[in-house]
């Protein structure tokens, strides 16, 4: 029933003049049913000065939200409206649902149906200067000696540029070659554990976000983490 509802409610949505809304697509979903839901739809509108619209009028605070993103937009443009919804859902006095649950929608090729990634706890920070930028990214903690404490965290920034090329310790690569970068990095005896921060262009699209996403949050494991806090330059 899930599938079908969605299906109409997008066709639904197409059937209008400027109505229509792209989701991105990715190959494999870890999530794939979401019950308890309410939409929010961000569609790419050029009508509009900042070519973003939001709908939001059937959302429920204490249900899970499913937030259905243009996958034509760019992060500059989507953004700020993902945060204003996550700030509507924190910052509720009443009828709140601790345990409802934010998730981005996409078209799942590999089961050719819908997959969901959650981003309820993801933090999103633009930094405004190249100077904030160089400070976040030597702010990382960063381990010289494997005699430090067993459980030291190894922290390491991902930067995903607007060429499509990833950036990560002063070494450059292409975005299918990162889940092999990041496994050889894991291996290294010298990390007992590592965490990825992520940094990211907001000139990139919504669907080369949700490509970058979707590849990183397959190499969590008990050795590999992904902090919450995100940055957009």
């Amino acid at each position: 029933m899930r599938y079908l509802f969605f299906m109409v409610l997008l066709l639904c949505f197409s059937c209008g003049k400027d109505k229509v809304i792209l989701l991105p697509e990715i190959e494999n979903a870890k999530i794939t049913e979401v019950l308890d839901v309410s939409p929010a739809y961000l569609f790419y509108n050029e009508t509009l000065t900042d070519s973003i619209e939001l709908n939001r009028k059937n959302i429920i605070s204490t249900t899970n939200w499913l937030v259905n993103v243009d996958k034509r937009l760019t992060l500059k443009q989507a953004i700020p409206k993902i945060k204003f919804l996550q700030d509507k859902k924190r910052n509720a006095q009443m009828h709140k649902n601790e345990n409802a649950k934010n998730y981005f929608t996409c078209n799942a090729t590999s089961i050719k149906n819908l997959g969901f990634i959650e981003f309820t706890d993801v933090v999103y920070e633009f930094i405004e200067s190249s100077l904030d930028f160089k400070q976040i990214l030597t702010s990382y903690k960063k381990i010289d000696s494997v005699n430090e404490l067993e459980d030291s965290l190894n922290i390491f920034s991902i930067n995903f540029h607007e060429d499509h090329t990833i950036y990560m310790h002063k070494n450059s690569f292409k975005i299918e070659d990162l889940t092999t970068k990041i496994k050889e990095l894991a291996k290294n005896p010298e990390y007992k554990k590592i965490q990825l921060k992520l940094t990211m262009s907001k000139s990139l699209t919504f669907q080369d976000y949700i490509t970058f996403k979707s590849l990183v949050l397959e190499l969590e494991s008990d050795s590999i983490s992904i902090d919450n806090n995100e940055f957009i330059y």
